[in-house]
């Protein structure tokens, strides 16, 4: 036993085999991109990026795959694949109309109430707003209605509280795309202020804010200055208050500028906007516009509705969700897919996890504080971005919807006026994300050789100017779309 012992001790080792050597154009593609994220200008950045093959699951590329990283607005690839599993694309939000009241001699003895499951799509810009009251105003008339004694009531139960996400910066609240959520929504809950300048310079700028009934009061402090200047113009809001402040200039002569701002309470500006709507068809509203939580004793709805609105389905919603980055959709998605009565942006994340982790997301690889990426305390890989987006090409009722929103290169959306000219003009659907220090693109390309590819290129914690940083992402992107095996 000894001997035989030894004899295995003292045995020559078996020659290691070789690593098998990458294909000829996979090197090269990695050579290529190396080199484009080893430029001198990006340094002192931190990249995360992960190329995928849709066809043969292979993974192309790798740089700090599975490295926690601020995703900006990639995060609404996160947001929008889990809602559409969890809803469904075929999904709408409803708005009801209630009376709490007898109808006597054409007048409602009571309140008008209306109730909200999250519907974000009620804007001004395309008439929708309009052609939804009035469609309420007629509803109404055919019930006898001609003037209402008690208030136009807002009740947006179905939601919490609080409007904001987890960890906005306060300095980011006044703006339009920080604009809070709730289950009732009107123009995305923001207004826009116009501020033209005074008759000289040293005067006074005189400022305005549309539509009425945003709640808001101007406080300007903003002055003419000298001829041909730039208007440089900053808006200040704290949390829970309604006193805009206004400060900065506006050159003497120059064209009108306009800032779009957050409204401190969205179901005050819906109900709001639809009393004077209602008193503008021809309907007499003795009472004013209320937020259900402002009430001691809210009024409870008798019986059947008398007017209903349904968004349009989430496979439109989502269009306007991924084109332009629209936050509030996000942030209103996340919270729908709460189970509960009561719809929280926390129960909302627990049922977007439990879908993700479900399709292959590593627990340790998303960190999800929010549905838009406003915050800077969401985190994830670029692996779990690839992973998401994967699963979704897979998956014959997420896919075709899920494509159809992403911004397309060179074309529209986020990415309208990048990459023009290339082989991934037209080709690459990709979300785009920023915010100061973030840039990132998630998305699909098809490789030069008909290879379908999921990609994910994050971008952190650089100095460079972002224009330098989005140019070496759409060298990465442009790259994928000219390759070929």
């Amino acid at each position: 036993m000894l001997a035989s012992a030894c004899a295995t001790a003292t045995r020559p080792a078996s020659p290691a085999l070789p690593a098998p050597s990458a294909p000829p154009a996979l090197t090269a593609l990695s050579r290529d991109l190396d080199a484009i994220l080893a430029a001198p200008a990006l340094q002192h950045g931190y990249w995360g990026v992960v190329v995928r093959s849709l066809d043969n699951g292979e993974t192309l590329y790798s740089v700090n795959a599975r490295k926690l990283m601020l995703p900006a607005s990639s995060m609404k690839v996160v947001t929008l694949a889990a809602a559409a599993e969890k809803l469904g694309w075929d999904f709408r939000y409803d708005t009801t109309v209630y009376s709490a009241g007898a109808i006597e001699n054409g007048i409602l003895q009571g309140d008008l109430i209306v109730t909200g499951s999250g519907d974000p799509s009620l804007t001004i810009a395309d008439g929708m707003a309009d052609r939804v009251f009035a469609e309420w105003t007629g509803a109404l008339k055919q019930h006898g209605i001609r003037a209402i004694a008690g208030r136009i009531v807002g009740d947006d139960n179905q939601f919490e509280d609080e409007t904001l996400g987890f960890g906005w910066s306060w300095d980011d609240l006044p703006d339009d795309y920080a604009a809070g959520v709730g289950a009732l929504q009107f123009n995305e809950n923001a207004a826009r202020v116009t501020v033209a300048p005074g008759p000289a310079a040293g005067d006074s700028a005189a400022v305005a804010i549309a539509p009425p009934g945003t709640g808001l009061t101007l406080a300007n402090a903003v002055v003419t200055g000298p001829a041909g200047g730039a208007a440089s113009i900053a808006t200040r809001r704290l949390p829970g208050t309604t006193t805009l402040e206004l400060r900065g200039s506006i050159a003497a002569g120059a064209a009108p500028a306009t800032l779009d701002v957050a409204v401190d309470n969205p179901t005050l500006f819906f109900v709001s906007s639809l009393r004077r709507a209602l008193i503008a068809s021809g309907i007499d509203v003795r009472g004013e516009a209320m937020d259900i939580d402002a009430i001691h004793k809210p009024p409870h709805p008798p019986g059947a509705p008398l007017a209903a609105w349904k968004s349009p389905p989430l496979s439109e919603l989502a269009v306007r969700l991924m084109k332009i980055s629209q936050n509030q959709y996000a942030e209103t998605l996340l919270k729908t897919m709460s189970d509960g009565a009561v719809k929280s942006a926390a129960a909302g994340r627990t049922a977007a996890l439990a879908i993700l982790h479900g399709w292959g997301v590593q627990p340790a690889e998303l960190i999800m504080r929010d549905g838009s990426g406003l915050t800077r305390y969401d985190f994830v890989s670029p692996e779990a971005l690839v992973t998401i987006l994967a699963h979704v090409y897979r998956d014959a009722t997420l896919r075709g919807p899920f494509e159809a929103s992403l911004p397309v290169a060179g074309r529209d959306g986020t990415v309208a006026n990048r990459m023009k000219g290339t082989p991934a003009e037209g080709n690459a659907r990709a979300k785009s994300g920023s915010m100061t220090g973030v840039r990132s693109l998630s998305g699909y390309v098809t490789s030069a050789g008909g290879e379908h590819l999921a990609f994910a290129i994050v971008a952190n914690n650089f100095e460079t100017p972002p224009d330098v940083v989005n140019a070496a992402t759409d060298a990465i992107v442009v790259k994928l779309a000219s390759w070929r095996r």
